[in-house]
């Protein structure tokens, strides 16, 4: 199969979650199929990669794209019927660009990354099936965004005005993608709920470079106190809400009966807030570390307290895969198929979080049994290779499907 991939971003290094997820699926991909990969590269900063991706794909082409300045309220804002965090990405010389890269070529499918890209994608004229690859629903994570972050008046007014705008443009291009691929089922309903209920939606889960997270390479190291981290990018604005709700809410009922306990904060750019909850007794704030595994290593389990959801549950599956036992709020683990109490620990209110916390803790053998159970459900269903496999066939019935048009 003859690939054109386009990503808003050059994944590489794989330093967050959504890189994860792209980077993997387009390695995969180009081990099965001829790839043409171009990417938005802001202010050029990946340059340096290219290299990584012309040793797996066909022809590559890194755009240098600076984001425009944010529109004016008046009337550039308010009389345009394109979202704000769309325009942000649009760049005439980048749609020129692609369309030079893409010239004379006759492409099987187009693969792409995010709804930011639709205006470039559906003004190429190749015939091929257009299928977008989401790392998240925008809508579903601004909708929750709204519902959840302490916002004023304006702010609120104006995320309102966004989602109202960005609701028309996924309608319309749900209307004429051949396919959307979302990370879990709850996108998924989502979509079907407040997009189109008929739209062809294929969910395919996140998953971990199993080599990498090896718990062979990384053997559990428990420390002598307490100890447990959230990793994630922590200027992401769920790891910022979900931390700060579980410092505020659940943490100090976590003290009450282990004043002893320690809690790592590992991550790249951190937010204010993230950082100053390094002041609190027993809170480390690491930042940027060049090798997670060593952190998953030497705690006994992991938090997720995450609030918002949609897009990427990466930090779980890495977390399982290395045998670091993970505690998570039911929205925080949608998406994978991993039962309460079998792979892992769900809680939702504080009170529960706490006690999960607190049994995690007090129950060496619960610990165990989840690290050996998470572990293996990991490897059974979420290494990208049989992520990937799954794909390949979800293209192909695409592919043998009559076209129209």
């Amino acid at each position: 199969m003859r690939l054109l991939v386009v990503y808003p971003y050059a994944p590489y290094p794989v330093t967050r979650g959504t890189f994860q997820r792209t980077f993997h699926l387009l390695r995969e991909l180009a081990r099965r199929h001829d790839v043409d990969l171009f990417c938005l590269d802001e202010d050029g900063v990946a340059a340096p990669q290219l290299g990584v991706f012309e040793g797996f794909c066909r022809r590559v082409h890194f755009h240098r794209f600076h984001h425009p300045a944010w529109p004016g309220l008046f009337p550039d804002r308010l009389l345009n019927l394109s979202p704000t965090t769309m325009r942000h990405w649009e760049d005439e010389s980048a749609h020129a660009a692609l369309t030079q890269f893409t010239a004379g070529r006759d492409y099987d499918l187009i693969h792409f990354c995010d709804l930011v890209l639709w205006p470039y994608v559906k003004r190429l004229p190749h015939r091929a099936p257009r299928v977008m690859d989401r790392s998240r629903v925008d809508l579903l994570f601004q909708t929750e965004e709204l519902r959840t972050l302490k916002l004023g008046l304006k702010e609120r007014l104006l995320r309102r005005e966004n989602l109202w705008k960005l609701r028309r443009v996924e309608r319309a291009a749900s209307r004429d993608l051949t396919a959307t691929v979302v990370c879990g089922p709850d996108d998924e309903v989502f979509m079907r709920a407040n997009v189109i209920a008929d739209a062809p939606i294929f969910v395919l889960p996140n998953g971990c470079d199993t080599s990498f997270y090896d718990q062979n390479l990384f053997p559990p190291r428990e420390p002598a106190a307490p100890t447990w981290l959230f990793c994630g990018a922590m200027d992401y604005s769920p790891n910022v809400d979900g931390l700060g709700w579980y410092l505020d809410a659940v943490d100090p009922l976590v003290c009450a009966a282990m004043p002893e306990r320690r809690v790592q904060i590992v991550g790249r750019n951190p937010a204010p807030a993230v950082r100053a909850h390094g002041g609190l007794a027993g809170v480390t704030v690491t930042g940027e570390v060049p090798d997670v595994r060593p952190h998953y290593q030497s705690a006994h389990f992991q938090i997720v307290p995450l609030r918002i959801g949609g897009g990427t549950r990466l930090k779980i599956v890495e977390s399982l895969a290395i045998g670091c036992p993970v505690v998570s709020t039911t929205l925080g683990a949608q998406g994978l198929e991993l039962a309460h109490d079998e792979h892992i620990l769900l809680a939702d209110t504080p009170a529960d979080f706490a006690a999960a916390i607190r049994r995690m803790i007090a129950d060496p053998a619960l610990r165990e049994r989840l690290r050996v159970a998470g572990r293996a459900r990991i490897l059974e269903r979420y290494g990208w290779p049989s992520l990937v496999q799954k794909l390949d066939a979800f293209y192909q019935t695409l592919l043998s499907a009559p076209r129209h048009g």
